[in-house]
């Protein structure tokens, strides 16, 4: 038996509340992977909870239908665990009504997008989904092709001025640095090179607000649903498991309606960029080093490397002496107790988060998330044991026998083995950019 709207639920278990056959669509997510699911898709619940209406979320895998076929046959419905050392609190979310594979229906996916309900879209497709260049531009070539969400945005945008309908909210909810002014730029390129009488209207109507994410999400495993399924006395494909902590960051630009997120937990800010930069320095960056330190001294999991007496001080440095002076601080944005807080999370024994996960697409995530913090000292004449300490061990994992699951991979591997790495892969001309040089 599988989950579906008809299944009853135990008293444990918290279902939506609201009536969701009368919602209509209002957002549409590209990427709708577990992060998605829980962390915007619960603060929209939680808002249509509130009193909030037509909120509802079409989601949108670019390739795979793994999520289609999870959800879909659920009535878009599935579960959030939340777990700590403490406990587990299991809900469930219904502010997902279906999911369409940009693959399989690219026009339904178009017709989404364009839908006069529409008001906001928004992405989880990871750094490299934004198909940017080594000199940060789009890759234009790349962005024709069938996968794009630019292709997609792009028409929609063309349907709805040709309908003279609204523009629309595009929300970008990936760990990029200044990701709304990112979007916009990348957008207009787009659209200048593929539909050039939209960009003024673009300008006008649209707006892509910066945001910061932050919810620790590791990928279901097969043990994982086997819980949820005791619990919920249905098999729940589609659940998903996170920690208790969430946080969710906005800048308050927007182009039309919006839920109410604000009354369910979200900020919405004037400037994000004190928290979006201390998240991808601290938690991010972090991560990253935990990442490849921890696999290289055999650790699979998180909170197995930061228990690891050798590890923790390196972390704990790279956090509180490399990466938070870097920040300049919003008003009651207290760095230290955020380095606190995040050692706490990382440590999380409930949560069996995989260093392998973390370690994905590390040529996408390095320069925003160690390569800022060392040109800055750099430029003070200062060096970043833990920073530097990370890359050793990121150019091990490279020459190691981890798979390395990057875009840039074959490369990556090939740089990684000659014996001046470093300039080839950080040097001027190398692989990554950035304004940090190795020492030589």
């Amino acid at each position: 038996m599988r989950l579906s709207a008809e299944t009853p639920l135990p008293a444990s278990v918290q279902a939506p509340g609201y009536d969701r056959g009368v919602q209509a669509a209002g957002i549409v997510h590209i990427g709708i992977g577990a992060f998605h699911r829980a962390h915007q898709a619960v603060y929209t619940d939680d808002a249509m909870a509130a009193g909030d209406r037509d909120w509802g979320i079409v989601g949108v895998s670019l390739r795979s239908g793994d999520v289609a076929s999870q959800l879909n046959p659920q009535d878009g419905l599935y579960s959030v665990s939340m777990r700590s050392a403490a406990g587990s609190e299991l809900r469930l979310i219904g502010a997902v009504q279906k999911v369409l594979v940009a693959a399989d229906d690219p026009q339904a996916v178009v017709d989404a997008i364009a839908a006069p309900t529409t008001h906001i879209v928004s992405f989880t497709v990871t750094e490299k989904g934004y198909l940017r260049g080594s000199d940060g531009a789009l890759d234009l070539d790349a962005a024709k092709g069938a996968s794009s969400l630019y292709r997609f945005v792009g028409a929609a945008l063309a349907a709805r001025k040709a309908s003279g309908l609204s523009g629309l909210t595009l929300l970008s909810c990936d760990n990029l640095a200044s990701n709304g002014a990112a979007l916009k730029a990348l957008m207009r390129q787009y659209l200048a090179a593929e539909y050039s009488h939209l960009v003024d209207w673009f300008d006008r109507e649209c707006c892509c607000p910066a945001t910061m994410i932050d919810r620790i999400v590791p990928a279901t495993t097969d043990a994982d649903r086997a819980a949820v399924e005791a619990a919920l006395g249905v098999r729940d494909e589609g659940a998903v498991v996170t920690e208790g902590f969430s946080q969710w960051v906005i800048e308050d630009d927007f182009a039309g309606p919006r839920p109410r997120w604000e009354k369910v937990g979200a900020e919405l800010v004037a400037d994000v960029a004190p928290y979006e930069t201390a998240k991808l320095r601290m938690l991010n960056g972090a991560h990253s080093a935990l990442a490849y330190i921890g696999l290289g001294a055999g650790h699979e999991f998180v909170h197995q490397a930061i228990a690891d007496p050798a590890i923790r001080p390196v972390i704990e440095r790279l956090m509180r002496d490399e990466a938070a002076p870097t920040i300049d601080a919003a008003p009651g944005q207290d760095l230290s107790a955020y380095a606190d807080a995040l050692l706490d999370r990382f440590a999380n024994p409930a949560l069996h988060h995989r260093l392998i996960q973390i370690a994905m697409d590390g040529s996408q995530k390095i320069p925003q998330r160690w390569l800022e913090t060392l040109a800055w000292h750099q430029k003070r004449g200062r060096r970043c044991p833990s920073l530097e300490a990370a890359i050793a061990a990121w150019i091990a994992f490279l020459r190691s026998e981890h798979p390395v699951d990057d875009p840039l991979a074959d490369k990556l591997r090939e740089a990684a083995a000659a014996p001046d790495a470093m300039q080839k892969l950080f040097g001027d001309g190398g692989l990554i950019a950035s304004d940090w040089r190795p020492e030589t």
